[in-house]
């Protein structure tokens, strides 16, 4: 009996050894984990983009706004001409702090009633709100010849989300992220599924262009998507009272664009494998760092700058940006061009590596 169980136990350590995806992902994923888990996420935000509207223009505001950006906790870019224009750079995604300093900016600072300093927060992004209202408890020191300002001399103001409830902004992001694990699921195996079955042989005889076969595989499921979209939509509606700000054309447009990525990511995984098995697997080594980077839980300021870059390279990534600053800050699809610009160069350049790798031919 031990004799058979060992000769079991060689052969499944043989074929271990040739599989060599699986072999690769034993060692791959602990060391993937470790990496995402122990250095990419990290909760102490840093370099929050901001900006400021100053309407006082003294020497109190203007260290204020020294000592602001010293912090390292906002980053400041251009300064806003007026409040309307610091919430339409908000809506935008272009800040996620607004910083107004009112004209009468000294003589509040001195009363005890009201508020010297007002921080417009992006609610709609995890962990924003929280690293504002921690920035306002904790004052810039006094200098010389100036009173310190105290701590409920900042008022804090959460907008898109003023209950601060975090289903509103984990609901939307969640389109992205079942979107992704079913899209790329679904396609992985696409191909390796046809040749598995037999049907391969059917295809390769038929006038079916290469170009032809993947955009028919592909349709179906962006049908799909949106049916899954639609339904996740209704439930966050009703379930969680998730609003929608944003145009549902909009919404379904940047849907069906990142759809289409995800599709063609799963495609090009099915070009690259020989099996469902090393299709599936591959396919959860590709959604482990999208749902991990992508700022859908933690969040994305807080990474290091390479792992930035990384996150880049994904489509959830941009897609998140895009749901969030449509359901919640009701921002128009133009705003979001240069997001939905990055989802198009992936879009084409996973199709174009999917053509270059796929071949109607057994081999």
């Amino acid at each position: 009996m031990l004799n058979r169980i060992a000769a079991v136990t060689i052969k499944e350590l043989h074929q271990l050894s040739r599989d060599r995806l699986t072999f690769g992902m034993i060692i791959g994923i602990p060391l993937m984990q470790m990496l995402l888990f122990g250095y990419a996420i990290n909760f102490d935000v840093r370099g929050l983009p901001g900006a400021v509207v100053d309407a006082a223009q003294t020497s109190g505001s203007r260290a204020l706004i020294g000592d602001l950006q010293a912090s390292g906790v906002v980053r400041l870019l251009a300064p806003s001409p007026s409040v309307p224009d610091l919430r339409r750079r908000m809506d935008t995604g272009e800040i996620q702090i607004g910083v107004v300093i009112p004209a009468d900016f000294e003589r509040r600072r001195l009363q005890h009633d009201r508020a010297a300093v007002q921080l417009l927060v992006d609610g709609s992004e995890p962990m924003t709100d929280m690293v504002a209202r921690a920035l306002a408890a904790t004052p810039p020191p006094a200098r010389q010849g100036m009173q310190a300002l105290r701590t409920e001399t900042f008022a804090v103001r959460t907008a898109y989300n003023p209950e601060r409830r975090t289903a509103v902004q984990i609901v939307p992001a969640l389109i992205g992220v079942i979107l992704n694990m079913t899209m790329v699921i679904f396609t992985s195996a696409a191909i390796v599924r046809e040749r598995e079955r037999g049907n391969f042989e059917l295809l390769i005889t038929t006038p079916v262009r290469s170009w032809e076969l993947m955009v028919g595989k592909l349709l179906p499921y962006v049908f799909i998507g949106l049916l899954q979209t639609t339904l996740v939509l209704i439930v966050g509606a009703w379930l969680f009272d998730v609003p929608i700000n944003g145009s549902l054309g909009d919404l379904y447009l940047a849907a069906a664009l990142f759809i289409a990525a995800a599709l063609t990511l799963g495609l090009l995984i099915s070009t690259i494998t020989r099996t469902q098995f090393q299709a599936f697997q591959l396919a959860f080594v590709t959604m482990l760092p999208s749902i991990l980077l992508s700022g859908f839980v933690f969040p994305f300021d807080g990474m290091p700058t390479a792992v930035r870059w990384l996150a880049q390279v994904l489509p959830l990534t941009h897609f998140v940006e895009m749901i969030r600053g449509i359901v919640l800050r009701g921002a128009a699809l133009h705003d979001l061009g240069w997001q939905a610009a990055k989802l198009g160069i992936f879009l084409v350049a996973a199709l174009a590596l999917t053509m270059l790798r796929f071949r109607k031919r057994l081999d």
